[in-house]
């Protein structure tokens, strides 16, 4: 027996220039998927919204039936808000289109474009934006999060280089978003997530980069190593940001055979400015111990988005820390604390930052924490479902270890199945405070709650 909504949903079928996949589609066990795998849940109904308007109705038919929205861009929330049980998901991925005005440095993207789809389209005149590390990640959640990656010292987070936006707010409007216009909600967008609507488009600045000196250094891990990596990123130029992950080695052909399975600090860096500078930054890296492998050369920057992705676990349980440093002792607790994982996979990322990002003063946007200087992503990522509570204690444990029992700030797009805790993590009071007004003007329903979720009644 079809429900009201799955009745509403059918008339929907004629009105959309996208399509509405349902359970009885052959399609829809593979496009109800979503990177960790985990969260097998089960729609009424999948919408690849194809213009805006599809994406106004859809948004218009959850709020008007109470059906839960989920929306979608990359699928990779790490608490698995881009789906639901039995309500609907707003899928952008078709909505992917880039614009270039490389007269004016700036591009119009679509938020279900990729990262490395957007990174290519500007690489080919030269320019980039500075997103996340993974191609696969969609625009729509990193940007709004606030967008940490290859270029965080030298141009800062993605939202600092956010000049406007499309906005489908929860009554079913677009609004045109920048600046002058509605700045609360532009405010908000830059940090806050996708609490306010769905941002349907995005107008980002472009940044002349081309060639850089770029790819991954792997190091074998030992206390002085990562501690050496470390202090090396913080002291070098602005131009080079380094994320480093701690690991056991995987079986890859260019780890030799006998480190399989033995602690690695896998590090991607990029320096983007002249090659011999580059050189010159990125040596005393190279100093820190033998590499394994060094793959770290003059290359074109969508380059560093390139090859195939991992298939994505079940899950990633753990959380992430925004800190002044590592603590005396860091690096030794963290390789310890990696020797008794026993997820499949057990990752410490560690991401040096500083330079541009903690240049913009403090409330300019939604995002908290500017000052931090070193972000710790704590990840165990497995495909036995049975083993969750596990490896989320281990990960629990090593925050603890790490921060020295003390609550710590944290980012929002590595921030897990938190709640209200994570939240107040993510944003110091007055900031939230604010995003809670906000919330309060453009959804005090809460229609968009599956997100690190600002509630209208928080502050």
């Amino acid at each position: 027996m079809k429900t009201h909504t799955d009745f509403q949903i059918s008339n929907l079928l004629g009105s959309l220039r996208g399509e509405v996949i349902g359970s009885d589609d052959p399609r829809y066990d593979d496009t109800r998927r979503v990177f960790f795998t985990g969260f097998d849940r089960r729609p009424a109904a999948i919408v690849r919204a194809g213009d805006t308007s599809d994406v106004a109705r859809v948004v218009t038919l959850a709020r008007e039936t109470g059906a839960e929205l989920a929306v979608r861009s990359g699928g990779h929330s790490r608490a698995g808000d881009s789906t639901s049980e039995g309500g609907i998901v707003l899928d952008l991925s078709a909505m992917n289109a880039v614009e270039i005005d490389a007269d004016g440095r700036a591009a119009w993207a679509q938020t279900g474009v990729k990262a490395g789809d957007y990174t290519r389209a500007t690489g080919e005149r030269g320019l980039a934006t500075g997103l996340g590390d993974t191609a696969t990640v969609g625009l729509g959640g990193i940007a709004l999060s606030g967008g940490m990656g290859f270029l965080v010292r030298k141009h800062g987070l993605t939202i600092d280089d956010m000049l406007a936006a499309e906005v489908v707010t929860a009554d079913g409007e677009l609004l045109d978003v920048d600046e002058h216009a509605h700045p609360d909600l532009f405010w908000a967008l830059r940090g806050g997530g996708g609490n306010f609507g769905v941002v349907t488009r995005l107008r980002l600045r472009l940044h002349e980069i081309d060639q850089v000196v770029g790819g991954m250094l792997v190091l074998p891990a030992s206390a002085d190593v990562i501690s050496g990596l470390v202090a090396a990123a913080d002291a070098a130029p602005e131009d080079l940001s380094v994320i480093a992950k701690v690991m056991k080695a995987p079986p890859l052909p260019f780890i030799p055979r006998e480190q399989h399975g033995k602690p690695v600090v896998m590090a991607r860096m990029v320096y983007a400015g002249e090659p011999a500078a580059g050189e010159k930054a990125i040596a005393p890296m190279r100093t820190l111990a033998t590499p394994f492998a060094d793959m770290v050369r003059p290359i074109r920057y969508p380059q560093m988005y390139a090859g195939p992705e991992a298939p994505g676990p079940a899950f990633s349980m753990g959380t992430n820390l925004l800190l002044d440093g590592l603590s005396a002792g860091g690096a030794e607790t963290i390789l310890a604390h990696l020797e008794t994982a026993t997820a499949a996979i057990p990752v410490v990322e560690v991401r040096v930052l500083g330079g541009a990002m903690a240049r913009v003063a403090d409330g300019a946007t939604a995002f908290g924490h500017r000052r931090a200087k070193l972000m710790v992503n704590i990840s165990a990522m497995d495909h036995r479902v049975g083993e969750r509570a596990e490896h989320e204690a281990w990960a629990a444990g090593l925050a603890e270890a790490l921060s020295g029992g003390v609550t710590t700030p944290a980012y929002v797009e590595f921030i897990g199945e938190e709640g209200e805790d994570g939240v107040r993590r993510a944003y110091p009071p007055a900031t939230l405070k604010r995003l809670a007004q906000v919330k309060r003007r453009y959804d005090p329903d809460n229609l968009f709650h599956l997100n690190l979720n600002v509630a209208p009644d928080m502050g």
